[in-house]
């Protein structure tokens, strides 16, 4: 399939010549924080790396370290999240949610609910390599109850593919069972149905539960579970429906209102920017009276804001 990203590799490439366009830009008094971002973003995440290896072999040097000692502040940490490939950047993001000061739950659940499963097995095989560590045992011990069974179906990788005719209506049926129709929750039918079937699997569905039930499969979960679970159980949901809906709504939410959840902001934009960013923005669109690039203008400046807008590659009128 076609690349739905704003971010292609350049044509004319040549690694030795964007490393000394960049290693003028941080040479001598000041930091030129233009030049920097504008090559990098019109350059591919692998291209990237060719950079990097060259400004090695040419100085000496890590170009991320050297960007890291020139720039600062939520600029920096999305000119580095840039210079790291995909998956190891999913790496890096699931690391610092599950070790840092309490639990990221918001970076675990969008990653998890929202790679595909070959996905998913690199980012373990990686984690494991890098951190000497098993990622699920990870989760489990940072994570608990119902919230922790849900990551750990979706780490499992092994979504079913296709749709399964004869599944549609029982499974319909068994979520609104488990849900609706009883007193409490049997959370687990949850778990199981909405992290084992594929995503055409589940939109079908989520159409028989309306038609059953009178309810859209969201309105049920909101009232059947809380907490932690139900932003897992809601993600999955929303993946299922659209992943370009699901990101550009996360996108919405990490700059509506009273200041900005950046860490989100950054992990997004950099993260689909070579995968369906435009397919994103058309969502963002759809859905709020504003564009994606509106939004970035009137929440952001400086430099970051610059990269942010070249990273969503246009406004939609």
């Amino acid at each position: 399939t076609a690349s739905r990203g704003t971010v292609k590799a350049h044509g004319g490439f040549n690694a030795n010549d964007d490393a000394e366009v960049l290693f003028k830009a941080m040479k001598g008094l000041g930091t030129d924080e233009d030049a920097i971002l504008q090559l990098l973003i019109a350059r591919s995440n692998a291209q990237r790396q060719e950079i990097k290896a060259a400004f090695k072999t040419l100085h000496g040097n890590d170009l991320v370290d050297n960007l890291k000692s020139e720039l600062g502040g939520k600029f920096e940490s999305l000119i580095v999240a840039l210079m790291t490939p995909p998956i190891m950047y999913d790496v890096t993001c699931l690391r610092d949610a599950i070790k840092g000061a309490g639990t990221d739950e918001k970076g675990l659940i969008e990653i998890l609910a929202s790679r595909l499963p070959n996905e998913v097995n690199e980012i373990k095989s990686l984690y494991k390599r890098e951190h000497n560590d098993d990622l699920e045992e990870d989760v489990t011990g940072d994570t608990g109850g119902h919230f922790g069974r849900m990551l750990v179906v979706l780490l499992q990788a092994s979504r079913q593919q296709g749709i399964q005719e004869d599944l549609i209506q029982s499974d319909a049926q068994a979520l609104l069972a488990a849900g609706e129709q009883k007193y409490g929750t049997d959370e687990g039918q949850f778990i199981t149905i909405l992290g084992n079937r594929s995503n055409a699997h589940l939109r079908r569905v989520f159409e028989e539960y309306r038609k059953l039930s009178g309810y859209e499969i969201e309105e049920s979960i909101q009232r059947e579970t809380s907490g932690t679970l139900q932003e897992v159980l809601l993600a999955v949901v929303k993946c299922a429906r659209s992943v370009p809906g699901y990101f550009a709504e996360s996108l919405y939410n990490s700059m509506k209102g009273a200041g900005t959840d950046d860490q989100n902001l950054i992990r997004i934009m950099v993260s689909r920017s070579e995968v369906d960013m435009m397919d994103i923005r058309t969502e963002f669109r759809k859905r709020f009276a504003t564009s994606l690039h509106k939004t970035i203008q009137g929440d952001t400046s400086g430099d970051y804001r610059k990269a942010l807008q070249l990273l969503c590659g246009g406004d939609d009128a």
